[in-house]
């Protein structure tokens, strides 16, 4: 028996190393680290949403243990292991990480300290009500779905998202070779900032800025000058210096103390509080006699005493210079569009949101459209069989089985296959008075319904008119005021403003 030759190929290892890591690089730009710029979603995080819609996790349901949601995810979706979706579910329902939260958690989810979560055995999840708008209309073709990892089940190739998740929510990522870094901004100025672009596409990012001064942190700060913001919506990178927001009240004996009540996005409070305190014991930073976290359940509330006589002014600029009491946000607004990764400005990603809106808007009123004519054709055919009962009967008694009572109804009556078959699965209390009544008010409801979608389908302007009023809904439902006060820029700090008078 001869033994088969194995045909060997002689590849070079640079060649090889260049290919295999540009399809790593590839792979994890495109189905990992980056967002797409239609529904503000990585693939974990869609994932995810799409699991715990499965298993019917409204905000009016129950919550469920995370380890079903993890485990289906995974089971699913995304087969990297449930400690790897654990993580991304947590950071979903943390109100300090995301500006509008998509997964309603109870249990223990971590805190601003930088405590982790509990175990996902212990904690349960169901969606918010605004993740429930990011799957809106999923079921009504107006995504394009894809095999699954094992081509058991579909999956979307993108969220519907009505609500404009990657302005809103912002996200961070590292990629190979690139990154991103989008800052989450209010829903209010967001929807604004929209229904300005559809009512005036050639509208400019400055038209924009006046609509959307800033970004709007979930731990709220203090933005310092907006150099940074009007060059990162303008070119899509930008530096925007964050500080905390601290004040002064004053004490008994002639004595100041600084109160801290937001601090920068990001920032975990307890490391801050953990380096204030090694500046007073290595004395780089003096007058502070005691220090404490008076956080409780009502907001954050960070007190720094001072001795007596000591300028809080000077202490506090000390604290901005040394500590992350002030931080530099880098803005990097990095998506991607249809697959290619792209640095886009302010107007850029409210274009790509508005035209996946109208790619959909225009999906489901097809779906809609299709459903009621199909609908309209049965109930055309109830009609004519109403009109014509006893001779229908008369056809059916006679016919010896049910093909030949079809093919009977379909020539005498001129019906098409479907409305035949309709009629002969239909029950006799359809021939009472009423219910002949609830057919004939259905039929015209329908078509009114019919005429009314496809005066849609044949008008841009109504579709644009259907998008602003759903975003409007948007802002009437779930806006909120601005929690970050955006400031003119201070001077940077000299050596005098370190030294007390």
């Amino acid at each position: 028996m001869a033994i088969e030759r194995q045909k060997i190929e002689t590849i070079f290892l640079e060649e090889e190393m260049k290919s295999s890591y540009l399809d790593y690089s590839m792979s994890v730009i495109t189905n990992r680290a980056l967002p797409d710029i239609r529904d503000g979603m990585k693939p974990s995080n869609r994932r995810i949403l799409v699991a715990m819609n499965d298993l019917h996790l409204a905000p009016g349901k129950g919550h469920r243990k995370c380890a079903k949601i993890a485990g289906d995810t995974s089971g699913n979706y995304h087969p990297h292991g449930e400690q790897v979706v654990y993580p991304t579910l947590v950071r979903m329902a943390q109100d300090f990480n995301l500006r509008y939260p998509l997964v309603d958690g109870q249990g223990n989810f971590g805190s601003i300290d930088g405590d982790g979560a509990a175990a996902m055995r212990y904690t349960e999840a169901r969606l918010t009500p605004i993740a429930v708008e990011m799957l809106a209309d999923l079921d009504k073709d107006t995504v394009d779905f894809m095999p699954n990892y094992d081509g058991t089940i579909q999956e979307p190739k993108v969220l519907p998202g009505r609500f404009p998740c990657l302005l809103c929510n912002g996200t961070t990522g590292i990629a190979v070779g690139m990154a991103t870094n989008i800052p989450p901004h209010n829903l209010n100025e967001i929807t604004g900032a929209i229904l300005r672009v559809i009512d005036d596409p050639e509208c400019s990012n400055d038209d924009l800025i006046e609509i959307v001064p800033g970004p709007d942190f979930p731990t709220g700060g203090i933005i310092n000058g907006r150099e940074g913001i009007i060059q990162a919506y303008k070119t899509g990178k930008g530096h925007i210096s964050v500080r905390a927001k601290a004040g002064v009240e004053p004490m008994k004996n002639n004595r100041e103390s600084i109160i801290i009540s937001e601090i920068p996005f990001q920032v975990n409070k307890s490391n801050l509080i953990e380096k204030i305190a090694d500046l007073v014991r290595d004395k780089r930073i003096e007058g502070i006699s005691d220090l404490r976290d008076e956080s409780d359940r009502d907001g954050m509330r960070i007190v720094i005493e001072l001795r007596r006589d000591i300028q809080a002014d000077i202490v506090l600029n000390q604290l901005y210079k040394h500590t992350t009491m002030q931080v530099t946000f880098s803005a990097n607004m990095l998506s991607l569009d249809h697959g290619v990764p792209k640095l886009m400005t302010l107007k850029q990603m409210i274009d790509c949101f508005i035209e996946h809106r109208h790619e959909v808007v225009t999906r489901r009123t097809q779906f809609e459209l299709k459903k009621a004519e199909d609908r309209a054709h049965i109930l055309e055919g109830y009609r004519i069989a109403l009109d014509n009962i006893d001779a229908v009967i008369e056809l059916i008694k006679k016919s010896k089985d049910t093909p030949s009572a079809h093919a009977g109804l379909m020539k005498k009556f001129k019906l098409s296959e479907r409305q035949a078959t309709a009629i002969l699965e239909m029950r006799l209390q359809r021939l009472t008075g009423l219910e002949r009544k609830k057919i004939e008010e259905e039929y015209e409801a329908l078509i009114k319904l019919i005429t009314k979608l496809k005066a849609i389908l044949a008008s841009k302007t109504l579709r644009m008119q259907i998008i602003k009023d759903e975003t409007a809904e948007l802002a009437t439902k779930y806006g909120d005021i601005r929690r970050t006060v955006i400031k003119e820029a201070v001077d940077d700090m000299t050596v005098e403003d370190l030294i007390a008078e």
